[in-house]
């Protein structure tokens, strides 16, 4: 795992970098909010969903400073998500990566509104000329992103996950529901690498069939860390999901079957990468390194 590890590092200190370059400094009247989105955007996380995007624009001969800023503009998403999902109306958590959540550290409005810029800044990012030169690319980039992160994708899954603390969800509706809320960005940060490069179909489609199954064992693993995770390795609150009504994969399938069925998910993912030979080594030891880790 060390050269997994080295190279997710690495890839972290880059985005970080590029993060701080594209992400307002605090000025004036805007210090505030300025200040919140780079607090919540800045100094923490695995950022797994910009290595995706990085590697997978790897294997089509994607310029790195292309890459870099589509993988800023999915994290600045991301970490978006956090933001809201933090809140008092949502998951109602006080840590986020060790420290103080936003709604925390300044305010829930301020939190609000650094969300929001989190967001439109990722729109902003992609737009930019500098992604790629081609204004059909850019746009392709922006609509992916958009339907990802909206209504049809992570949005739309968080509202079903809010309406299942009050129904009962069985396995399909438990993966419909987390295909949506964390699968759809994880597509849309391996297809960005494809969008970047032009790729084929048949490209994409493998791309997509592995970030599906990747996705699913990411979530599976989340669900089994909430359980038997501990909140210094974590950063955050554990065994809230249970208590707070969620549905998850295991509170449907128990925690023996839950791993059984991430480990099978991590196998089809790496079967789907085949066609790209020893180019996809790190997509593929990231899927494993999903249902191993421990934060």
């Amino acid at each position: 795992m060390s050269k997994l590890t080295d190279a997710m590092s690495e890839a972290a200190a880059q985005v970080e970098k590029t993060m701080d370059r594209l992400l307002p400094k605090p000025i004036d009247n805007h210090s505030v909010l300025f200040d919140a989105m780079r607090y919540s955007a800045l100094g923490g996380g695995k950022r797994l969903r910009p290595f995706l995007v990085l590697e997978s624009s790897r294997l089509f001969g994607v310029a790195e400073s292309c890459a870099l800023r589509a993988a800023a503009a999915v994290e600045c998403v991301h970490c978006y998500s956090l933001v809201h999902d933090d809140l008092p109306a949502m998951d109602d958590d006080d840590l986020r990566r060790g420290r103080p959540t936003t709604h925390k550290r300044f305010d829930e409005a301020t939190a609000i509104l650094a969300g929001d810029a989190l967001l439109t800044i990722a729109f902003e990012i992609l737009s930019d000329p500098d992604t790629h030169a081609d204004p059909q690319v850019r746009c392709n980039l922006i609509a992916a992103l958009a339907k990802a992160a909206g209504g049809q994708g992570m949005v739309g899954g968080q509202m079903l996950d809010m309406l299942a603390e009050n129904e009962e969800f069985d396995i399909g509706a438990v993966t419909r529901l987390q295909r949506l809320k964390t699968g759809e960005l994880f597509a849309f940060s391996c297809m960005a690498g494809a969008i970047l490069g032009r790729a084929d179909e048949p490209s994409r489609h493998a791309l997509q069939a592995y970030a599906h199954d990747m996705g699913l064992a990411f979530q599976i693993a989340d669900d089994l860390l909430d359980v038997e995770g501990r909140p210094e390795d974590l950063g955050k609150a554990v065994r809230k999901d249970g208590g707070a009504g969620k549905a998850t994969f295991v509170g449907i399938l128990g925690v023996e079957r839950a791993h059984a069925q991430a480990e099978m998910l991590v196998e089809q993912a790496s079967q789907h990468l085949e066609p790209f030979g020893d180019r996809a080594e790190m997509l593929s030891s990231v899927a494993r390194f999903v249902v191993h880790r421990k934060s």
